[in-house]
């Protein structure tokens, strides 16, 4: 058999579109099940001192492990405890100020069931994920999540595949909505994820980036054109600010500058920095974010920024390549 024989003999794309459209309705089944059971488990949440263990066996604590990291970066400190681990020495790691999310689609898995009573000695409010309603784990907790399923998208109705998804959706339910109870900011995410583009965005300050001391190029209002040019050459940010005798900025001459004032044929030897540079320019100060920078520059659709502090005085430079190396765009 050829390979285009042995491709047409199996109608792949069939079979994928099906395993689609059998997930999709499992998610759409879900929408009737946001009922008193799923404000109850909110509630327990919201209340919880502690924090929230998630724990599942198999292929549910694959995914129980992807909502205790979801609920983490969200604003509910959560953590994934495997049920078996557990029977071993990790239940010292749930305490009695915690609140259990255990999953399992029978509701009856072993591991999990073995856990049980540990749990309910301890005192620690118990919410379940189960594709069972009136299974052992579903009737030991204080609200059920139901994430049962019609089929499962696997045609031999073995491997976990719609009720996975299910589950994991209703994960993302109940961390959205305990997100928005909270009101979990950007910003807050950003503190839970520091080393990505977002915490970079909303985290970093102008301070962090700018040139500051004599990595400034600054020249004095009495200053030849020719000298403002040799600050900004050795500067090197393409622009150089201009002071008073006091410090304070009184303009800003950049490379766009200089070709407008060629374009009138100054003489660079004898014309004055103060005759030719933009006044009351766009500013910024040092503890914006430096992407409130980035907003200025494209906004004026300029390359560079003094930085100046309450009083006008200049405190530092940044420019649109630092806010490249500093991972802001």
């Amino acid at each position: 058999m050829t390979d285009s024989n042995y491709s047409e003999s199996r109608d792949y794309r069939s079979s994928a579109l099906r395993a689609i459209r059998i997930e999709r309705e499992a998610i759409e089944a879900l929408e009737g099940r946001i009922d008193g059971e799923f404000t109850k488990a909110c509630d327990i949440i919201m209340a919880c001192k502690g924090r929230v263990v998630v724990t599942g066996m198999g292929k549910s604590g694959h995914i129980g492990n992807k909502i205790a990291a979801t609920l983490a970066s969200t604003g509910t400190p959560s953590f994934f405890v495997h049920p078996g681990e557990a029977s071993h020495g990790d239940m010292g790691m749930i305490t009695s100020q915690d609140v259990v999310i255990a999953i399992s689609n029978s509701g009856s898995t072993s591991e999990v069931i073995t856990i049980l009573p540990l749990i309910k000695r301890m005192g620690v409010p118990l919410i379940s994920m189960t594709g069972n309603p009136v299974s052992v784990l579903a009737k030991e907790a204080l609200a059920n999540l139901d994430v049962s399923v019609a089929i499962e998208a696997c045609p031999l109705g073995l491997a976990p595949t719609s009720s996975t998804t299910a589950t994991l959706v209703m994960g993302d339910a109940l961390a959205v909505a305990l997100l928005e109870a909270r009101g979990f900011s950007a910003e807050d995410f950003a503190f839970s994820h520091p080393g990505g583009s977002l915490g970079r965005r909303l985290l970093l300050r102008v301070s962090d980036i700018m040139h500051a001391g004599e990595q400034i190029p600054r020249v004095l209002e009495d200053t030849t054109l020719s000298g403002a040019l040799l600050e900004i050459t050795r500067k090197g940010l393409g622009m150089t600010t201009i002071v008073n005798a006091k410090g304070e900025l009184k303009g800003i001459f950049t490379d766009g500058d200089l070709r407008r004032t060629l374009d009138k044929s100054a003489d660079v030897h004898k014309t004055l920095i103060c005759d030719v540079m933009t006044r009351h320019g766009k500013t910024i100060q040092a503890d914006h974010l430096a992407a409130e920078a980035l907003n200025i520059m494209e906004e004026m659709k300029i390359n560079a920024l003094p930085v100046t502090d309450d009083s006008g005085n200049l405190v530092g430079a940044i420019n649109m390549h630092d806010l490249l190396r500093a991972g802001v765009i």
